[in-house]
């Protein structure tokens, strides 16, 4: 088992040579994460692992992968997704153009889900979806929009129990043991990398969705992102957070009200 103060060196390593800066992440999840890869990859010791991180620019990939957890699906949550489709899109319909941001958007299953949802209320003309991550690779597959063919039946339930009415096959096309979906929905789509631990605002945005990533951080920089995002809201624009986020007890809390219980806030002032 990596010691606290061999994980600090590589911490340091990743961040000089690479320019990751994991040392705000929570540091038990990111133990846990690194002494998985270890394992999975069988060093024999702690110096070769830091001498392929120190020295091998591809095993960094897999490395950085490792530790930025990407898991996702389509309309995960659905029930999240039935509150987008009832309390927060009918009122940004009356913009003359929205602007989204999935912030840790992962491979960007649930970019193409907000686009399906933007499709049937008649949005996705007039809506431009911005999809950022930390890792280049998992953005090259969100741009490709093709998934497992397997796990459309289980995405297509999550699809109706979010309310959807439509023949959830309208989205893609089958294609030998893949899916692909349309390309109208990834044209309405900006993918590109941003660290939310040291990058800037980049837009305003009037919905913000970050959903189980603030929950891998320490207090300190949970409470940077969210400023960050409290940046790049208008007002009256909405943030989405993960089940097991909030802004209790944050410094912004008052500057925003509850919807859907505490995953969909609305910034009022």
């Amino acid at each position: 088992m990596i010691e606290d103060e061999q994980m600090d060196l590589l911490l340091t390593d990743l961040f000089e040579r690479y320019g990751y800066d994991f040392t705000h992440y929570a540091r038990a999840s990111l133990k846990r994460r690194i002494n998985r890869v270890w394992s999975l990859d069988k060093f024999p010791s702690f110096a070769e692992l830091r001498y392929r991180i120190r020295n091998d620019s591809e095993y960094i990939k897999r490395f950085v992968e490792e530790l930025t957890v990407n898991v996702t699906e389509m309309f995960r949550d659905p029930f999240f997704y039935r509150a987008l489709r009832t309390d927060v899109l009918p009122t940004l319909a009356a913009k003359p153009f929205i602007r989204i941001w999935h912030a840790g958007c992962s491979t960007g299953e649930e970019v193409f889900s907000m686009a399906i949802l933007l499709k049937e209320a008649g949005l996705l003309h007039k809506s431009l979806l911005y999809a950022t991550d930390i890792n280049p690779d998992v953005l090259a597959s969100a741009r490709k929009g093709i998934v497992a063919l397997s796990q459309m039946k289980q995405y297509s339930e999550n699809y109706v129990l979010s309310g959807g009415v439509a023949d959830f096959s309208m989205y893609y096309t089958a294609q030998y043991s893949y899916a692909k979906f349309l390309d109208e929905l990834a044209e309405r789509m900006v993918f590109s990398t941003h660290n939310l631990v040291s990058d800037r605002s980049f837009n305003e945005f009037d919905l913000i969705l970050c959903r189980n990533v603030l929950i891998y951080f320490d207090k300190a920089l949970q409470q940077r992102v969210l400023s960050l995002f409290d940046e790049s809201l208008g007002l009256l624009s909405y943030l989405a957070l993960g089940a097991k986020e909030t802004l209790r007890f944050s410094t912004l809390e008052t500057k925003y009200r509850p919807l859907n219980g505490e995953k969909i806030w609305r910034k009022i002032v």
